[in-house]
């Protein structure tokens, strides 16, 4: 198969991450995969959930949305609509949960981070890109604690990144746009961190799939792991392993 962006199969699109991207934030991320384009931005607050209270654990939580004219056919805000989608949901809790399993909550003592991810332009792998962006986005946020020394280390443990993969027309696919996605015999999420995986969503969308086949699509993640990774690493001014 041949691939109408002219990529080869295992092969990311052009991905730029530019940190410190909103002024008005603690810390940010402007994140681009090809033609999908979030903004990823995060928020420290002096409070914790009520389930947290007087734990002395701190939280990481997500809110995600897609902008009316994100895709090629405008969509109403879901503030209109008086109630967030079950997609948007799936994914905010997917993008928290990615982030939280990096972190030592303990040492951010009773405080939170929100991250919030809107997609100014999508085309496919929104989630993946807003787990990759929303990182960095956590990453200047625990920076500017320590700055303040309002907590004693680094609470990051691991990076942590994301990519889809796929099965479209029989071709193991990396990092599909929205074509190649809304056209996959099998379609997959992977969230990844320095050397283990974190999460991983498949589905046959239109067939089962082997293991075999599954095999490949981790191998095609694993093989990109090092490059976001590297492109974070980039992004944040931190050395870059030889």
């Amino acid at each position: 198969m041949k691939r109408t962006s002219g990529r080869e199969k295992d092969e990311l699109r052009k991905i730029a991450l530019i940190s410190d991207y909103y002024p008005h934030c603690d810390g940010s991320c402007f994140v681009k995969f090809g033609n999908t384009h979030v903004i990823c931005a995060a928020t420290i607050e002096e409070k914790v959930p009520f389930f947290l209270k007087n734990s002395r654990s701190g939280w990481i939580t997500a809110e995600y949305g897609m902008l009316p004219c994100s895709c090629s056919e405008r969509t109403d805000r879901e503030a209109a609509k008086g109630k967030q989608s079950g997609r948007t949901l799936e994914i905010q809790r997917l993008i928290g949960r990615a982030l939280r399993s990096v972190l030592d909550l303990s040492v951010l003592g009773e405080r939170q981070i929100k991250i919030d991810c809107d997609v100014i332009q999508a085309d496919g792998g929104t989630r993946t890109a807003s787990i990759t962006g929303g990182f960095i986005a956590m990453y200047g946020a625990c920076q500017k604690l320590l700055r303040k020394k309002r907590i004693e280390k680094n609470p990051i443990k691991s990076h942590v990144v994301a990519i889809s993969c796929g099965i479209v027309e029989g071709a193991i696919l990396l990092d599909l746009d929205y074509t190649e996605d809304s056209n996959a015999d099998i379609d997959a999420n992977f969230v990844m961190s320095d050397s283990q995986l974190i999460e991983i969503q498949s589905c046959g969308e239109k067939r089962p799939f082997s293991e075999k086949e599954f095999e490949h699509l981790l191998n095609f993640a694993k093989k990109a792991r090092e490059e976001l990774i590297n492109k974070q690493k980039e992004a944040l001014g931190l050395k870059i392993d030889a």
